[in-house]
């Protein structure tokens, strides 16, 4: 979060794409379940997003004052309660893309993800926590890939998400061109190093140790919930 508001950074660019990507379609899912269309959360999204940018929001969050996911929820209500009605007059399309997200394949997940019990807060929350995930996965395929063992990671990341592997360690072994305690070696290398990015994504969104380790409770709390 703070890369991404030091200008004079040459990674501030990438570190506030990473930053949309990870919150775009969370946000997105909290405005619909707010009762807007699908094209009008799209459009209320994006327009959030480039005042966040263009007024340079993000240069007066104080990480020692609490989670920037909160930041951004009490931002985007204010957001709507506010100033909604004035950016309907934005052409679709227009202003600032973030990112390249496909908008049908954000309302299909968003119908997939749908549950008339939850609150905008609560699907906000479950689509940040799906989304800190994702990032998190996608770093340790870059780190293995990077490493030589891309084809393993593929093998084994349904290990990171609780899944049980497709074959046994043993039969997999030979497939991968190692052996059964060398890929075990191997899983809990990646569990751990799964759980160290993880850690370091969600420090980097509050203030201190102790705020981490309540997040990190909350991403377990709101995954675990049913649905």
């Amino acid at each position: 979060m703070l890369a991404a508001t030091d200008h004079e950074s040459p990674a501030a660019a990438a570190a506030l794409e990473q930053l949309c990507a990870t919150y775009w379609y969370p946000l997105y899912a909290f405005v619909r379940h707010r009762g807007h269309s699908p094209e009008d959360a799209k459009d209320l999204t994006q327009e959030f997003f480039y005042r966040l940018v263009q007024k340079d929001y993000l240069a007066h969050v104080d990480p020692r004052k609490g989670k920037f996911r909160s930041f951004l929820l009490a931002a985007i209500n204010h957001f709507l309660a506010k100033e909604w009605a004035r950016s309907r007059t934005i052409k679709r399309g227009g202003r600032i893309t973030f990112i390249p997200l496909d908008e049908a394949q954000a309302e299909q997940r968003y119908q997939a993800e749908l549950s008339g019990e939850r609150s905008p807060e609560e699907i906000y929350d479950r689509a940040w926590a799906i989304a800190l995930l994702g990032k998190v996965l996608r770093r340790l395929r870059e780190e293995t890939a990077a490493a030589g063992h891309a084809d393993r990671f593929e093998e084994l990341k349904g290990v990171l998400m609780g899944e049980r592997p497709s074959l046994s360690y043993a039969a997999l072994a030979p497939r991968l061109r190692t052996t059964e305690a060398a890929l075990k070696m191997a899983v809990r290398r990646l569990r751990n190093r799964y759980a160290e990015l993880l850690r370091e994504e969600i420090a980097n969104t509050v203030p201190g140790p102790e705020e981490a380790e309540d997040e990190l409770w909350q991403l377990r709390a709101v995954l675990s919930s049913r649905g």
